[in-house]
């Protein structure tokens, strides 16, 4: 656990992606046949402050930053790359 390995300089962190856009995810990011867009992808784009889907090149900067000596005190942390969704959804009844 991250309090157990610091000692040893070995920081536990990971990165938290929202919905990013992949072949996956292309179902419910494409219009459907009649033309119309899937209802989850209406809510992700209201719910999201960025108003759109993450690309797998959001993740690079993240990931980059956490393998790098700029976060040697960063421990324990869970970096949230979202487009902002968690604090949304966090503020909502």
């Amino acid at each position: 656990n991250c309090s157990e390995y610091g000692r040893y300089n070995i920081q536990c962190n990971g990165i938290g992606p929202g919905y990013i856009a992949t072949p996956q995810t292309a179902p419910l990011r494409e219009p459907q046949a009649d033309g119309s867009m899937h209802p989850f992808d209406s809510f992700i784009r209201a719910k999201t402050p960025a108003n759109r889907w993450g690309e797998t090149d959001d993740l690079i900067g993240p990931a980059v930053f956490l393998a790098s000596e700029a976060s040697n005190f960063v421990n324990g942390h869970i970096l949230y790359v979202d487009g902002g969704i968690l604090a949304y959804i966090g503020k909502q009844p």
